[in-house]
């Protein structure tokens, strides 16, 4: 965090001290993380006691102090620790994390929202950005009303650029995560059905997701995906200029001639006013290729040239867990984790990366539930099991009650090639792969993150190889 003086954090978030006299607040300097749960605290750090629903974080100030936090937000008088007490911690929270921003007015500020792939984008557009000078970019996926603040308070003095997801559930969200880090630069990647049961229709989720290029100032600078007609529409909705990325031709930053190698890793040519060149990714799939060009284009947007971007993109790898996750284990057998979380699209995206594996063994697909799909969750389910069985996995096995409608989609293929089974748990379908798995077999495990598929995935990958 930029060091700023607790006395300062008072008047920054209208509170009032406690545990302290204002002299004595005037020499404690907050220069640690800024942390919300008292076990990720350090040296510096200023503790944020929010109250959730199971815990109430005030109990938890002396632990946070034993770890080397010097102070804490609170909204209440708590002993342990010098504080800040303010009537609404979030709103105090948003208000020290908007200072800080305002603070350097030379640091670039750039927001990425979309219904799949915002994770992925961050940390590729992070690890790019990297290449040019200090850059923060969120921890896992911290997009929230929490995660955001979370991750402007990590910027310092140094900091050149900050890379900012933004998540919603509802309309409003993004708009009010723009006013906690407002963006310069704006990616929207996708419209589709994830959390479609909360909106009520993908055009209400496409309502919300342009509150993003709506909050760009003039002299910003709006992504957005050519190849998807509701992503596309927002170009109507921003002052900002307008970049469309993707592979039709209306695209500005278009990619053309796209392969993909062995394990799935894409290549492809980049076509842009500012040059041409080819582009090749460590990272599995081929939807990350509308990915790398969005960050192309808003890397260029933030200083960088294309000579820097493309090695820096050769160079990028993984970086939060479970995101089309690879390994190949001691017996041979290649596991691919994606089960962070799921939603219809990014489930396609899935199952259309391991299609394209090369793999001389059988092709699984070890599929869990998508949640917050709304009164259409069976009818996208089924449409995943006909999408499994259509690009040819052999094994569909699909886990828990909910999840069954893929197995009744797998079956309407009418394809007598693939082996569709259910199984009541993650207990059950790892005692079925453990017994089953052979060399050199392929597996995708894919579910939303409460389906849990992504334990299983692990336990897979560290059990013992069958003799």
């Amino acid at each position: 965090m930029i060091p700023t003086t607790l006395g300062a954090v008072a008047d920054i978030t209208g509170g009032r001290l406690h545990g302290c006299g204002r002299a004595e607040a005037d020499e404690i300097v907050v220069d640690g993380p800024v942390v919300t749960d008292s076990r990720e605290a350090g040296p510096g750090s200023l503790y944020v006691a929010r109250i959730g629903e199971s815990a109430d974080g005030h109990d938890f100030v002396p632990s946070a102090a034993q770890r080397g936090a010097v102070a804490a937000l609170t909204t209440r008088e708590v002993d342990g620790l010098p504080c800040v007490v303010v009537d609404d911690e979030q709103a105090g929270f948003v208000a020290l994390a908007r200072h800080l921003v305002d603070s350097r007015p030379d640091l670039t500020v750039i927001g990425i929202t979309g219904s799949s792939g915002k994770t992925s984008t961050k940390d590729l557009l992070g690890s790019v950005l990297s290449a040019d000078g200090e850059t923060v970019a969120p921890v896992g996926s911290y997009n929230s009303e929490v995660g955001v603040p979370l991750t402007v308070c990590r910027i310092t003095p140094t900091t050149r650029h900050l890379v900012v997801e933004m998540g919603a559930r509802g309309i409003g969200h993004v708009d009010y995560l723009t006013r906690i880090a407002p963006p310069r630069i704006g990616i929207v990647l996708n419209v589709g059905h994830a959390h479609v049961g909360e909106f009520g229709s993908v055009e209400a989720i496409a309502q919300a997701k342009g509150e993003l290029p709506a909050s760009l100032p003039t002299d910003g600078v709006a992504v957005l995906n050519a190849d998807d007609p509701l992503v596309a529409a927002m170009a109507e909705r921003t002052q900002a200029q307008v970049v469309l990325v993707g592979e039709s031709e209306a695209a500005h930053v278009r990619a053309t001639e796209v392969t993909l190698d062995d394990l799935g890793a894409p290549s492809f040519t980049v076509q842009a006013p500012f040059g041409s060149a080819r582009v090749e990714l460590s990272l599995v799939g081929r939807h990350h290729v509308g990915n790398a060009l969005a960050v192309i284009a808003a890397a260029h947007a933030a200083g960088m040239t294309l000579e820097q971007i493309v090695p820096a993109l050769a160079q990028a790898r993984p970086v939060s867990r479970w995101r089309m996750e690879v390994t190949r284990c001691d017996d041979g057998v290649v596991v691919v984790n994606d089960a962070y979380n799921a939603n219809p699209d990014s489930m396609s995206a899935a199952l259309r990366s391991v299609a394209g594996m090369a793999t001389t063994g059988r092709r699984w697909a070890v599929l869990g539930a998508m949640l917050e799909l709304g009164d259409d969750s069976p009818q996208l389910h089924a449409r995943v099991g006909r999408e499994a069985a259509e690009l040819g996995f052999d094994e569909i096995l699909v886990v828990g009650e909910s999840a069954a409608p893929i197995a009744t989609g797998a079956g309407d293929n009418g394809s007598g090639d693939v082996n569709v089974r259910v199984v009541p748990d993650a207990a059950a379908a790892e005692e079925l792969l453990v017994a089953e798995l052979a060399t050199p077999d392929l597996v995708l495990f894919k579910s939303s993150r409460d389906a849990g598929l992504r334990w299983l995935g692990e336990r897979i990958v560290t059990r013992e190889a069958r003799p």
